[in-house]
């Protein structure tokens, strides 16, 4: 079967969706460019552990009605601890602000989930990491290494502190 060559402009719609039986095939066909490989799981290992971990909150990105990505949240609403697990977009729709704007759902579901304060992130620190990318959505670094990736935390603000401040 002959893969669609669909044209998307960087004005479609970006929406997160259940990864489900009719859209399994499309989400598992989704790569990344050659060389980013070392920086993300393929889509297959990412849904077959998260058929493994109770606490994986797993999405396909579309942008229309277009399959372009994937992310996946270890969600532990217990100690409430957030982490964007996984995140790609497939290399052939990279650049027109689909990771972001996905990035973006990702967030504003988080911070509406009950006590979330913060959303951890990891990068491996190799040439073409993605380090920039997380920057720009407001991330820092924490100075910790995980498995030997660099940990960043976007901190959320809370209601509570708006008040204060009279914002």
């Amino acid at each position: 079967m002959s893969e669609k060559n669909i044209q998307l402009t960087e004005d479609a719609v970006v929406s997160l969706r259940e990864v489900t039986k009719d859209n399994l095939g499309e989400i598992l066909r989704l790569r990344v460019k050659p060389g980013q490989e070392k920086f993300v799981a393929t889509n297959a290992t990412s849904i077959a552990e998260a058929h493994y971990e109770e606490k994986a909150w797993f999405r396909a990105i579309y942008a229309d009605d277009t399959p372009v990505g994937f992310l996946m949240l270890y969600d532990d609403p217990e100690t409430t601890d957030y982490f964007l697990w996984r995140l790609m977009i497939d290399g052939r729709y990279q650049g027109l602000g689909f990771g972001e704007r996905a990035a973006k759902l990702l967030i504003d579901y988080v911070r509406a989930l009950p006590g979330a304060t913060e959303l951890m992130v990891s990068y491996v620190p190799e040439e073409g990491n993605p380090e920039p990318f997380y920057t720009r959505l407001g991330f820092v670094h924490t100075g910790e290494i995980h498995d030997g990736e660099k940990v960043m935390k976007l901190f959320f603000e809370s209601a509570d502190s708006n008040e204060e401040t009279g914002s």
